[in-house]
């Protein structure tokens, strides 16, 4: 019996260590210090000159060329790469929109809902992701452009059939001879030229103007957010020049007793489950169905709500507030979550003229 009783004693005095030593308010660093630990922690403003986008976003396999973003651009609002001509890249993934549709789930061919109800990932600075799609299957804009052409529920074109329709438009046929040298049309150059013009999709907005020395550009409420941000380890997965889409992390990582009793007990213990802080509609598990995820990008997230694979939860505030808790294991407070929204909408920018 005494035995039991010291395990008792030693489990709750354990369980109870949080309140009798709290987190401390977080200090919040100065304008230069913060502008360090960002840079620091691999968070770099978007280019501003041609020159700098392609030091960033140009490749060996698919060299930038005005002609080829030109076509690429040409293809990205045509729907002719649709079986219904109906639904162009741009239905989905609408650039004054946030690169988005701000629909829970997209919508296809034919009304068709993605069966897995994803949302549409924007296409503002996809082109700096080293991951592609929700499970982050593919690398490259080049390699994701060809996914949405051929699924039965968005574009429902085959490569064969796209290639045909393209090769029997005469003015299509001499804008890939004068981007590739021949009128040789084949679905890796549709996907490249679509590529081409993504990769010059950069958004810029105040958090890069704080980034490159403006300390006016972002909020004390910004900047208190950002500060959180990075200290408290959002940074950690939502970083490089998009900030996020750099990892495939699984999520959620915790889960808290209250979920299951429906009550407050002990918040701040948890164990790790694959169960959502969501209605997973779709049932969705990610890679593998293992709840991997490809990390979002956050630039202009203010603007591409709903959020989450899914979409199911609406508001930002309240995506953070579950990203706080289930991914960081610690619950922001209300004016933490305010801050940290503040900062999120300073990422909300305008498309960059690179002059192409």
């Amino acid at each position: 019996m005494r035995p039991l009783l010291i395990t008792l004693a030693v489990v709750t005095g354990i369980l109870f260590l949080p309140y009798l030593f709290p987190e401390k308010p977080m200090k919040y660093p100065d304008d230069r210090t913060l502008r360090a630990e960002a840079l620091d922690g691999n968070l770099k403003p978007i280019p501003t000159t041609r020159v700098g986008l392609l030091k960033v976003v140009n490749t060996i396999q698919n060299p930038l060329t005005p002609e080829k973003i030109a076509l690429g651009k040409r293809l990205y609002f045509d729907p002719i790469l649709s079986r219904d001509r109906t639904v162009s890249c741009a239905s989905c993934h609408i650039l004054q929109e946030g690169g988005d549709d701000n629909r829970p789930a997209a919508i296809g061919y034919k009304g068709r809902i993605n069966p897995r109800h994803l949302n549409s990932p924007t296409v503002l600075n996809a082109a700096l992701e080293k991951f592609e799609f929700w499970d982050g299957r593919v690398h490259t804009v080049e390699e994701q452009a060809g996914g949405p052409i051929q699924a039965p529920f968005e574009m429902n074109l085959t490569p064969k059939e796209a290639v045909e329709r393209l090769s029997s438009d005469p003015g299509y046929r001499e804008a890939f001879r004068r981007v590739f040298g021949d009128e040789n049309i084949t679905f890796r150059k549709i996907r490249q030229a679509i590529g081409a013009y993504e990769r010059t999709l950069l958004t810029r907005g105040p958090f890069d103007e704080f980034l490159e020395g403006n300390n006016s550009a972002l909020s004390p409420a910004a900047k208190r957010g950002l500060a959180l941000f990075i200290r408290r380890g959002c940074k950690g997965c939502h970083t490089g020049m998009s900030v996020g889409g750099q990892f495939v992390k699984r999520f959620p990582l915790r889960r808290y007793l209250d979920d299951y009793l429906g009550f407050s007990l002990l918040p701040k213990f948890q164990w790790k489950t694959s169960e959502f802080p969501f209605d997973n509609r779709g049932d969705f598990h990610g890679r593998g169905g293992q709840d991997f995820f490809r990390v979002p990008v956050l630039r202009n997230v203010a603007r591409t709500a709903p959020y989450f694979h899914n979409g199911a939860v609406k508001e930002l505030h309240e995506a953070v507030r579950i990203m706080s808790k289930y991914q960081l294991g610690r619950e922001f407070t209300p004016s933490e979550i305010n801050d940290t929204v503040a900062f999120l909408k300073s990422l909300s920018g305008e498309i960059v003229d690179y002059g192409y």
